[in-house]
């Protein structure tokens, strides 16, 4: 974090502060870090005195000594930690030693909270004293100085802060026998050795639980956690963004493990989870413990204790085909129901054998695609990438690349372009153009329907992810089976297949038709591109989808002319895809805007507004003990739109909310977000979209992902009436 950024007070005055201070402090430097021979040195700045002491002198060859850093700073100031928190920058040494002395990393005493206005630091006051093994290798010559130069620099801070550094040399002298400790410095190193932490903590998990994190460390298997009497209990993140260090972190003891509930910050689901956890007890005395957990237990404690023991293996199986089937009902998969029932209507004629065929060839391209999408899943999060259900959607690129698909598409249904073979044949004559067609249309069926999640499939796959990756990549691919399902069994079953339309003329005005679906999926994701890259994004999109109908086009126009027409055909509409997909490639890596959240009041209609997520938002407002209605959406998802519209940006749901005093949040996860990751794995969840509500002092309700104004209304006024709250005049 930028050192520049403390409190938020850095004013005018902190660079001529800055300037200042090193104008005359090198002059210092230069006067005090003169080389010395013993075993201290010491610089003097503006707010810090800073000494390099080694414990003992003469060192021994083929032995260590363990020098310390010791930073007397002025009252009021402070410096940091490893982590420093929200702000600031960690001490740093950089060391020029002579050749086979190594010095070891900097070994850091447990952090104090400092809190800033709403910012917490991780660091120390009064003084901070840093601790570093120094190994001389066994072939020094005995009675050979040992020159060590120490470029120290430190951040000091208080409302503002100043940028500090001091050279530090010492010359220690060496001996066949190492010298005692010196009686000067035996005080500092015993406060320095008991600054550290004690022990690493075994059997530490990390995970998420009800939209924010929980750290569990089990106190049978470590006898020095003692937590009964503690007056507090506090976990330093050693990475940052991990957690929100200025949130609450409340404790307890269930089950004779430690439980401490953590608001995830920017990077919960990438940090390592590490740190220091420290133990004050009610006499003023503190102890503290390295932790590194076990993030293994991050989704089998996202599932929630209610639906892990209701989930079991086969049931998960069972959950997974059944959000499958219900998937086919979605709004998000509605655009590709119209290709779906051309091939219906067009393999009606085509014999039992091509029927089966056509049945197969849906389905496999169905598993497939499904296949591919959950292996990659599964690698990037046993990666350490935090990605979820969807997770390709918040590609620009590949955005922009269905774009072109659905453009495609529609121009084929539409008789603009001529796919090869007979992908688009009606009227009963597939012949093998036919199969690869329904192999085709299976593929993108699971392209659309990928990102969303239907009831019953969003617990199969939060609780099938947690298993091993043979058994997850199954989970996911019964969920395709489960798409794929009532297209198989009309192929399958004579009986259901006579009951299809006689195949006949009005097919080809139905294909023609069907085209304006696909076109209007190609626009609805052109608009999901705005949202995620702005105006630029869309010109780059738009231009490309241009040139590679053009090139279609003309390769059209040439298709039945001579082969030096159709060879110019083809090089202009290879030349239409390169620059489509060049553009669409290119629309990536550009910040987003933020997604414009709730809508404004028009003509006297009120009209929900919602605030940005934010954990920390969350946790302030059930401290307060105030209602609160989650909404984690995504542009990409219509479901999620649809709900938008028909519950919840209405008047009647925003006056019950305003009546109820309710607090409307909504996450954007149109592009990656590692919070809404993390809250999504709270809940078992793997994509959006996800609505929860907060009744004041009650566990959180998820609410169903097909929305109605009487389901927000149910579980508003449901909540209140358990909650005894009075109605509003």
């Amino acid at each position: 974090m930028p050192w520049f950024k403390v409190g938020g007070a850095c004013r005018e005055p902190l660079a001529r502060r800055v300037k200042a201070a090193r104008s005359w402090s090198w002059l210092v430097v230069v006067l005090l870090a003169m080389p010395m021979v013993g075993s201290a040195a010491e610089v003097t700045t503006e707010h810090v005195t800073a000494r390099l002491i080694a414990e003992r002198d003469p060192v021994a060859p083929g032995t260590s000594v363990e020098l310390a850093l010791v930073l007397d700073i002025q009252p009021g100031w402070h410096t940091y930690w490893r982590n420093p928190g929200d702000s600031g920058e960690a001490p740093r040494i950089a060391w020029s030693l002579p050749e086979g002395v190594i010095a070891s990393p900097i070994r850091w005493p447990r952090p104090e909270l400092i809190r800033v206005g709403p910012l917490a630091n991780y660091g120390y006051s009064g003084r901070a004293m840093h601790l570093v093994s120094l190994s001389v290798p066994p072939d020094w010559p005995a009675g050979t100085p040992i020159s060590i130069r120490a470029d120290a620099h430190w951040l000091v801070c208080e409302e503002h802060c100043i940028p500090e550094s001091g050279v530090l040399e010492l010359k220690l002298q060496t001996a066949e026998t190492a010298g005692g400790a010196d009686p000067r410095w035996a005080d500092l190193f015993a406060t320095a050795r008991a600054a550290l932490p004690s022990e690493r903590l075994q059997g530490a998990l990390f995970g998420a639980h009800e939209g924010g994190l929980r750290l569990s460390i089990p106190l049978a298997g470590n006898p020095r956690l003692q937590v009964d009497d503690a007056a507090s209990v506090w976990l330093f993140a050693g990475t940052w963004g991990l957690i929100e260090h200025a949130a609450a972190q409340p404790w307890r003891i269930r089950e004779n493990r430690l439980q401490i509930d953590l608001t995830p910050g920017d990077l919960a689901t990438s940090a390592d989870p590490d740190g220091v956890l420290v133990v004050s007890g009610r006499d003023g005395s503190s102890t503290a413990f390295s932790v590194s957990a076990e993030r293994g237990a991050w989704p089998a404690t996202a599932v929630g204790a209610a639906e892990a023991e209701r989930l079991t293996w086969p049931l998960t199986l069972a959950f997974a085909l059944l959000g499958g089937l219900i998937l086919n009902l979605m709004p998000c998969v509605f655009p590709v129901l119209a290709i779906k029932a051309l091939s219906l209507a067009g393999g009606h004629g085509g014999g039992g054998r091509q029927r089966v065929l056509h049945g197969l060839a849906y389905t496999g391209g169905v598993l497939l695609f499904f296949g591919l999408l959950g292996g990659l899943l599964l690698a990037l999060r046993a990666g350490g990438t935090a990605v979820g259900w969807g997770f390709q959607l918040q590609y620009p690129p590949f955005v922009a690349l269905m774009a072109n698909v659905f453009l495609v598409v529609g121009l084929a249904l539409a008789g603009a372009v001529t796919l090869g073979g007979s992908w688009m044949a009606v009227g009963g004559r597939q012949t093998g153009g036919g199969v690869a067609g329904a192999f085709a249309t299976g593929a993108l069926a699971a392209l659309v329907a990928a990102p969303c999640t239907a009831p019953f499939m969003g617990a199969a796959l939060g609780y099938g992810l947690t298993l091993p990756w043979a058994q997850a990549l199954l989970v996911i691919l019964t969920l395709g089976l489960g798409l794929a399902l009532p297209f198989l069994l009309v192929s399958l079953a004579p009986p259901l297949a006579r009951r299809l339309p006689r195949p006949g003329p009005w097919m080809e005005t139905l294909k023609q038709g069907l085209a304006f679906p696909m076109l209007a999926a190609a626009a609805w994701l052109v608009w999901v591109i705005a949202v995620q890259t702005g105006p630029d994004g869309v010109g780059r999109v738009l231009a490309g989808m241009l040139a590679l109908a053009l090139g279609l086009w003309v390769r059209e126009r040439t298709r039945l002319g001579s082969s030096r027409m159709r060879r110019a055909g083809g090089v202009v509409a290879l030349t239409g895809l390169g620059l489509a997909l060049w553009l669409g490639l290119s629309t990536g890596g550009r910040e987003a805007p933020a997604m414009r959240l709730g809508t404004s009041t028009e003509n006297g209609r009120q009209a929900l507004v919602a605030d940005a997520y934010s954990a920390s938002r969350l946790a302030d407002a059930r401290t307060e003990g105030r209602a609160v209605l989650v909404n984690m959406t995504a542009a990409w998802c219509i479901t999620c739109m649809v709900n938008e519209r028909v519950a919840l940006s209405t008047a009647a749901t925003a006056a019950l909310l305003d009546e109820h005093r309710v607090l409307y949040l909504k996450g954007d996860w149109t592009n990656r977000d590692p919070a809404i990751t993390a809250y999504l794995a709270g809940f078992g969840r793997t994509g959006v979209p996800l609505y929860v509500y907060y009744a004041p002092g009650r566990e959180p309700h998820v609410l169903p992902q097909i929305l109605t104004g009487g389901i927000v209304r149910d579980a508003v006024e449901g909540s209140s009436a358990l909650a005894g709250e009075p109605s509003a005049m």
